[in-house]
């Protein structure tokens, strides 16, 4: 009897299509659980952004703290603020690469949330209008950095592509740093025209460490005073170097803080006349660099103690070369030499005289400040010479200046003419001081004199002709001998 065998392929492709699908309760669990974890984010997500405060445009004070970092509170110190332009009124979120930023907590600012569509308190533009030249209404998201740091300044667009790029841009825009000088312009601008700036010359294309470390602290100790720093091993500063600074060493840094007597570098602002022309003044630091030499010399300067040196013309870069450095050299020699020549023609002069410009007062040097210096001198010495002095009166004081007038007119009338003395109009005027007197027979003292002159002249030319005739004679009788 025959068996028939059964097809193992068709049994097997028979079980496949028995079996039967998952059950549905297996994908409940898995899909609550994303929908949590999004719930989660975006719960998280509006927390933060809740934590962003957002600046009341109604609060005059408020915006001026913001916008330009005054404080008008006793122990509140101005801040740096981070702000994003987002519409009060907006239904989109404010820009994730703000918000990032914002998370990572690492920025040296405060971040705020401005309308900047609406007009402001105690004004009748609003932000953008009223800074249209430092906000770009193209860049978005629009995010400036301002308060302590000064006005509104924008963070450029290739800063702002995710949280991380924002972070380190506002680091950079608001962490204190020397500015970096390489032309004329710059050296201008971002130095010589601040109030006051401190201006380092580098000696090398890097700074020791100890300079470094000084720089760092002088910018947090004095962040009113520019910082400007000059790679000298390159670049030559003209009018400054032979002038006032040692001579260049390599790898010695050297440092001058400068302080603007009048003027400006702008030249909108300027007319051309001398006086809207930049004026600045210098002083130098001697010796070693240190941070408390530097920070002596920037706060006498800021105290208006320091003793300053008026530039006569603002110092230029030029590219260090072997010409530039043989001219300072030249320059150097000439000074020295003029200084030499200025001690050796004081010592011959001044010796140790008492005069009134004599070389043993300091504080007199021939000026009208200098004269008035030398008068106190004399006067606090008498008073100190003198334990009994008694100041004078007014009363004391006008009655010594009333006498000093009367004698000067006394002294004036002895060598003025007096009007009746004076003769009439179109007559002469005697030696003696007396006019015309009439003699007998009409004539007068002026004829009388010059008659009696005229005789005087006849007679001694008569007296010499005769006196030559008695000679003639005398020549006679000799050669007649």
């Amino acid at each position: 009897m025959a068996i028939k065998k059964k097809n193992t392929n068709t049994t097997a492709s028979n079980k496949k299509t028995r079996d039967k699908p998952p059950p549905l309760d297996e994908w409940i669990k898995p899909a609550i659980g994303i929908v949590l974890a999004l719930l989660g984010y975006q719960f998280f997500r509006g927390m933060v952004q809740q934590e962003i405060s957002r600046i009341n445009l109604d609060d005059e004070l408020e915006l001026r703290q913001v916008l330009f970092g005054e404080v008008i509170e006793e122990g509140v110190m101005a801040e740096n603020y981070a702000v994003l332009c987002h519409p009060e009124t907006a239904t989109y979120p404010i820009s994730s690469v703000f918000h990032d930023a914002a998370k990572d907590g690492s920025a040296p600012a405060v971040f705020r949330v401005m309308d900047c569509d609406t007009v402001m308190a105690g004004s009748d533009k609003t932000v953008k209008e009223r800074f249209a030249k430092q906000l770009n209404d193209k860049i978005r998201p629009m995010v400036f950095v301002s308060g302590k740091t000064g006005p509104p300044k924008q963070v450029p667009a290739k800063h702002l592509k995710t949280g991380s790029m924002l972070v380190k841009a506002l680091k950079n825009l608001l962490t204190p740093k020397a500015e970096k000088i390489e032309t004329t312009q710059d050296l201008r601008t971002k130095c010589l025209d601040k109030d006051i700036c401190a201006l380092l010359l580098k000696g090398s294309k890097t700074s020791p460490n100890y300079v470094k470390s000084a720089m760092e602290k002088l910018l947090v100790e004095f962040p009113k005073v520019a910082f400007a720093a000059v790679d000298t091993s390159v670049l030559y500063v003209m009018g400054l170097e032979a002038e006032y600074l040692p001579e260049f060493q390599s790898d010695v840094p050297r440092f001058a803080v400068f302080q603007k007597v009048s003027g400006t570098a702008d030249k909108s602002k300027t007319d051309g006349s001398n006086s809207t022309r930049l004026k600045t003044s210098v002083t130098t630091l001697e010796g070693s660099l240190g941070y408390g030499p530097m920070s002596n010399l920037i706060a006498s300067v800021v105290q208006k103690t320091a003793t300053m040196q008026k530039v006569s013309s603002l110092p230029t870069i030029k590219t260090r070369s072997k010409k530039l450095e043989e001219e300072e050299r030249q320059k150097r020699q000439r000074r020295q030499e003029q200084q030499q020549r200025r001690s050796s023609s004081n010592s011959d002069t001044g010796g140790g005289g008492s005069g009134y410009f004599s070389s043993s007062s300091s504080d007199n040097d021939g000026t009208a400040d200098g004269r008035r210096a030398e008068r106190e001198r004399r006067r606090a010495e008498h008073r100190a010479n003198n334990p009994n002095y008694k100041e004078k009166t007014p009363e004391e004081i006008a009655e010594i200046e009333r006498r000093r007038r009367q004698r000067m007119e006394e002294e004036a009338q002895k060598w003025n003419v007096a009007p009746e003395d004076a003769p009439e109009e179109g007559e002469p005027f005697l030696e003696g001081g007396g006019q015309d007197e009439d003699f007998e027979d009409g004539s007068s003292s002026n004829s009388r004199a010059y008659e009696d002159n005229w005789d005087s002249n006849d007679l001694d030319s008569g007296d010499q002709q005769q006196q030559g005739a008695d000679d003639d004679d005398e020549e006679d009788v000799m050669d007649l001998d």
